[in-house]
């Protein structure tokens, strides 16, 4: 049953006309009532936002949101401020100075008339494609497939970004090479850029590679810094190498974006297979589209014979596929980058753009940008 927090996230990103500010962040959602998936509300809106000119767009957009977590039918009541209201609200803003996380919320938001320039990275129209990578365990090579499908797609031309996740088990900085913190810039942060990818991680924040001890709420509100703190610029794709399994970020990944996409990385193992289900399974139940599977260290081949060893068995990516009723998009084998150190470029997981994985993540990448429709 969806509950009281899961539609104030997803009612976040709207924004007053007047105010220009989040709806909920202002306390503008009111009465909200929920029996048996059903939701009804009241939104109450600012003297100078006309409620005859602005009932039918924001209707729209109340509707399109709700209805990504699953509310068909909302009933949904909009109202002008009482002048009590109207004083509570302002008094509100006065006593409250805005973090970064609310000063990215009151960017305007197209659909409310003159004026309204910029979307969020977060709001459905803002032309972003998220793709959440996603395994059902560790070990599976998860971040290596993140890492070299950014870099095939920024080699194709996208503009892409990389959100590293795991904020437990961060590993991108180090798979990527990169020994520089990012820049504060105002008060935004400017990510890492390498081999034309724009990196954020809990790594860059934590001094020589600490544990991170946090709780649930925590991990939240930190992936929620990386979307509001973050310069990104103009981006087509950004990737999240969310943690293995189906723990409290890659419920916050689901709930704070909605129309994000999914890869499941598993390997030909069956127990592999069958436990990477599991997170396929919570993208179904979340209503998040699974553009494929991508089966990593599907065989072993020594440099100097033909013979493939599979050696973690064979078949477990396409039944994973055929279980999730979606396509089997890259077989990849086991190994490594034969990167030298002492490179100018070098990073330790990043296969270069003439080598056969190299290509190999140049069909991967075609193959999703085909499946997105870009």
């Amino acid at each position: 049953m969806v509950t009281k927090d899961q539609v104030n996230q997803a009612l976040h990103y709207i924004i007053e006309p007047t105010l220009k500010r989040s709806i909920v962040d202002l306390g503008l959602v009111r009465d909200v009532v929920i029996r048996d998936n059903s939701v009804s509300l009241t939104l109450v809106l600012h003297p100078e936002s006309n409620v005859e000119h602005y009932t039918a767009p924001l209707n729209k957009e109340l509707q399109e949101a709700l209805a990504r977590i699953g509310i068909a039918q909302p009933h949904i009541r909009v109202r002008t401020m009482t002048e009590k209201e109207l004083g509570d609200v302002q008094g509100k803003q006065e006593a409250q100075a805005p973090d970064n996380a609310q000063k990215a919320s009151q960017q305007p938001i197209k659909g409310h008339g003159a004026g309204l320039e910029k979307l969020s990275l977060t709001h459905p129209d803002s032309g972003v494609e998220f793709i959440a990578i996603a395994s059902g365990k560790g070990g599976v090579g998860k971040s290596t497939v993140t890492v070299n499908l950014a870099v095939a797609l920024s080699r194709l031309g996208k503009r892409v970004g990389v959100i590293d996740s795991d904020i437990y088990g961060f590993s991108i900085p180090d798979m990527m090479g990169i020994d520089v913190r990012p820049e504060q810039v105002g008060d935004k942060i400017k990510p890492v850029e390498r081999f034309g990818v724009k990196v954020m991680s809990m790594g860059f924040f934590v001094e020589d590679n600490s544990p991170v001890v946090w709780r649930g709420p925590m991990l939240g509100k930190m992936l929620r810094n990386f979307f509001s703190e973050v310069e990104w610029g103009e981006l087509d794709y950004l990737l999240l190498d969310l943690p293995p399994g189906t723990g409290d970020i890659a419920l916050d990944v689901h709930q704070m974006l909605p129309q994000s996409k999914e890869i499941i990385v598993t390997t030909p193992h069956a127990t592999a297979a069958f436990v990477a289900a599991r997170a396929g399974s919570m993208a179904i139940r979340t209503n998040h589209e699974i553009i494929g599977v991508v089966e990593n260290m599907s065989w072993y081949q020594h440099p100097s014979l033909t013979e493939r060893d599979y050696i973690f068995g064979r078949g477990g990516g396409g039944k994973l596929a055929e279980t999730l009723h979606t396509d089997l998009l890259a077989q990849f084998p086991l190994g490594a980058p034969d990167n030298h150190p002492l490179e100018p470029d070098y990073s330790p997981s990043v296969y270069k753009a003439d080598t056969e994985m190299g290509k190999a993540y140049l069909e991967l990448a075609h193959a999703v940008i085909a499946k997105c429709g870009q």
